[in-house]
């Protein structure tokens, strides 16, 4: 092995042990999404006659086509396990790997362990090298792990293995994104947030091409695109995952190439320098704003990018709704007449930037225990600061910023579809986002309560967030019984353009939200700070 290789093997058997807690969880999660649509299509769709109806009634509607890609074949359990989890479950797997590369390659240089490393032998491009393995090494055990499951259950072989296969192809392009990124942005976060941009435009474009031209050429400007060329239980198509890997190779000798013209410990792109005075970070408020300017800023990006997109499909999908009833379960609208379902939909898209706005909220406050990680807490509550006041810097924006997030896309999602001829007004939508908030702050105050409380048991707020789009998105589709939907908060959040809207649920949401929260608050005051 060359020398800027050196130590390669024993760097990554150590990384490897630390790192699988991390990593498993995703591999479960992706497997799971696939195996729950083997198990589950025979028993919700049982006739031929309930199956045309879906391939109809999804086939009609280009909203799916945003959110799932194509539906090629939803007359058997492989095509529509296809339909169902390609591009959630590329999407996952792409985040799997960014965040295993950046967390172990540009997070080492932040924390110092990388400057220790250095110090005994081991070449230059040894951790690059073993974070990228790492992430390659994930991703292939998801594609085995997930075709193998999925054929145990029933899945027909070459089907699942296309479909997984496809799984592990986006693992491995992202985690060439992120060593590229973690080459170019000077701190971990920044490397992350970069990589995760680049994910969001290539999902995006990815949902353009299959809503105006299907199998376009658009289509191959996105990586993504490309996993879905495969065509998995609808041809399967194997040639396109060799442009995936291609690509794959292709950021690898960049990320390297950068790796060795930039200085240890600073990105390509460095930091700009700090002002000569304090000014508002002199208070723990403006220290808080201060930390989580740069999510706000890009989360408010996405919400009015995703306010344009929703708004825009909600203008032609009044008469598909009209004409078949079938979309109200599919899209688990609840309740509403023929009349009501262009609405019932647009609550649906509510639901879903009410989760994405939770995930923003669940950041905010994973990076204020980040922080006491990094040993930035203690300094802080030696001076004349109260450990409530600290935590409440950070939770005031954790509950604040996603609340302004949900309401600021409404607001787009009704402007945009009144400018181009919709029948909903912004008011109505505004007030929907509004009733959406208490959902959120459920979910928020979980990982409130654990990071106070419990640090240790800070993934289930995650888990939080992925049952609640699970059970609210996709639990309608497969009929589950109203006490499991119920799980969900987001289940709870009225219809408010019905007769007697039940505003009483969100009475108890807000309750619930409030008691999770003032649990975080006593924990943090009784439990060690690290």
């Amino acid at each position: 092995m060359t020398g800027a290789f050196v130590g390669f093997r024993t760097l990554f058997e150590v990384t490897a042990r630390q790192d699988r807690r991390n990593i498993a969880p995703w591999i479960v999660l992706i497997t799971a999404l696939s195996a729950s649509s083997i198990l589950a299509y025979s028993w919700v769709f049982p006739d031929p006659a309930s199956r045309l109806a879906l391939s109809a009634a999804i086939g009609a509607n280009p909203a799916f086509n945003v959110l799932f890609g194509q539906s090629r074949d939803l007359t058997t359990a492989e095509g529509f396990n296809s339909w169902r989890t390609l591009a959630l479950g590329g999407f996952f797997a792409a985040l799997m790997a960014i965040l295993t590369v950046v967390r172990n390659s540009r997070a080492d240089e932040d924390s110092g362990q990388a400057e220790l490393i250095a110090s005994g032998v081991v070449g230059r491009h040894a951790r690059l090298a073993v974070a990228v393995a790492l992430a390659g090494m994930a991703s292939l055990i998801l594609g085995v792990v997930s075709a193998t499951v999925t054929v145990l259950l029933g899945g027909a072989f070459a089907d699942s293995v296309a479909l997984s296969a496809t799984y592990a192809a986006s693992g491995l392009v992202f985690a060439g994104v992120a060593a590229v990124t973690a080459q170019i942005g000077s701190y971990a976060r920044t490397a992350t947030a970069m990589a995760v941009s680049v994910l969001g435009v290539c999902y995006l474009a990815r949902a353009y091409s299959d809503t105006s031209d299907p199998d376009g050429p658009a289509i191959w400007f996105t990586p993504l695109g490309w996993t879905a060329q495969v065509r998995p239980a609808a041809g399967n198509n194997w040639w396109p995952l060799l442009a995936c890997l291609g690509l794959t190779v292709l950021l690898l000798v960049v990320a390297n190439v950068l790796l060795a013209l930039r200085d240890f410990g600073m990105g390509l792109v460095p930091p700009s320098p700090g002002p000569d005075r304090g000014g508002a970070v002199t208070s723990v408020w403006g220290l808080a704003l201060r930390l989580h300017r740069g999510s706000m800023l890009a989360w408010t990006l996405v919400f009015v990018l995703l306010g344009f997109v929703f708004g825009y499909l909600s203008t032609t999908l009044g008469g598909v709704f009209a004409r078949n009833a079938t979309f109200a379960a599919v899209l688990g609208a609840k309740g509403g007449t023929a009349a009501d379902l262009t609405f019932a939909f647009l609550l649906t898209l509510l639901t879903l930037l009410g989760i994405i706005a939770a995930v923003y909220g669940v950041q905010v406050g994973m990076r204020f225990y980040a922080e006491e990680l990094d040993y930035r807490a203690e300094p802080l509550l030696a001076a004349a600061l109260t450990r409530p006041k600290l935590f409440a810097s950070h939770a005031v924006i954790a509950l604040a910023g996603p609340a302004v997030a949900v309401l600021l896309g409404g607001a787009v999602i009704g402007l945009t579809s009144s400018a181009a001829g919709g029948s909903v007004g912004p008011g109505d939508l505004v007030a929907q986002a509004l009733a959406e908030i208490p959902a959120v702050w459920v979910l928020i105050g979980l990982s409130l309560a654990l990071i106070g409380a419990h640090p240790i048991a800070r993934p289930a707020a995650w888990l939080g967030v992925v049952a609640a789009f699970v059970l609210t998105i996709l639990g309608p589709m497969f009929r589950l019984w109203d006490w499991i939907l119920g799980i969900s908060p987001f289940w709870h959040v009225p219809n408010i353009t019905t007769t007697n809207p039940d505003y009483l649920r969100l009475l108890w949401l807000s309750v619930i939200a409030a008691a999770l929260i003032a649990a975080g608050f006593a924990g943090y005051r009784r439990r060690d700070v690290i």
